[in-house]
């Protein structure tokens, strides 16, 4: 709680974390949560969401949202291809801190950048799942919250394994993606799924 301190010591009472997941897959939405933990009574065992199992995260997730003020919050398929994964991805994380439903005075953000629509004073931390636990506990949340919706859309869409890969693209989503063609909920603007399912455009260029 060293970040977190520091914003108290400064004045600050209620001290933000967010973070996204998502960047990465070839499918499915971006996905962040915003986290404002109890000065008392934080869960046991909070990390970087990509150190835990599905089954901790379940856990933690469940004890973050008994003890604390949180939001989750996402940005569609359609938005990544309109605003890019970047600036997508900050959308969530804007939209994420604004549902909270109280306004922190401090919101610290996992990464190098600061969003810039963010309408509170921010920090951003590089690294900061492992070195924040509010950020940390955002990174839970959001990772169980878009786990959940590729588990979903697996029984809509299935031969892809969303329900295993969560989107990513593993070998089988790739050969998936080739075979069966996109779905609604592919990314047809990344340059990985325009590679696969146009590879003869792709060496001509």
């Amino acid at each position: 709680m060293r970040h977190e301190k520091s914003c108290w010591a400064e004045g600050a009472t209620l001290v933000c974390g967010v973070d996204e997941v998502g960047r990465g897959p070839l499918a499915g939405p971006v996905t962040a949560a915003a986290v404002i933990l109890p000065a008392r009574g934080i869960p046991r065992g909070l990390d970087d969401s990509k150190k835990l199992s599905a089954a901790e995260r379940e856990r933690l997730a469940a004890r973050i949202e008994a003890c604390a003020v949180w939001a989750v919050a996402h940005a569609s398929v359609e938005e990544i291809a309109t605003l890019n994964i970047y600036h997508a991805a900050h959308l969530a994380m804007c939209r994420a801190v604004a549902a909270l439903t109280q306004v922190p005075c401090v919101v610290l953000v996992d990464g190098n950048r600061i969003p810039r629509d963010l309408d509170r004073p921010a920090r951003a931390i590089i690294g900061g799942d492992a070195l924040s636990l509010s950020i940390a506990a955002a990174s839970i949340l959001a990772k169980v919250a878009r786990d959940r919706i590729m588990v979903d859309l697996a029984q809509q869409h299935p031969g892809y394994g969303w329900d295993e890969n969560m989107g990513y693209p593993t070998p089988a989503h790739r050969r998936a993606l080739a075979d069966l063609g996109p779905t609604p909920f592919h990314r047809l603007g990344f340059p990985a799924v325009n590679k696969i399912l146009c590879p003869e455009l792709t060496l001509s260029l």
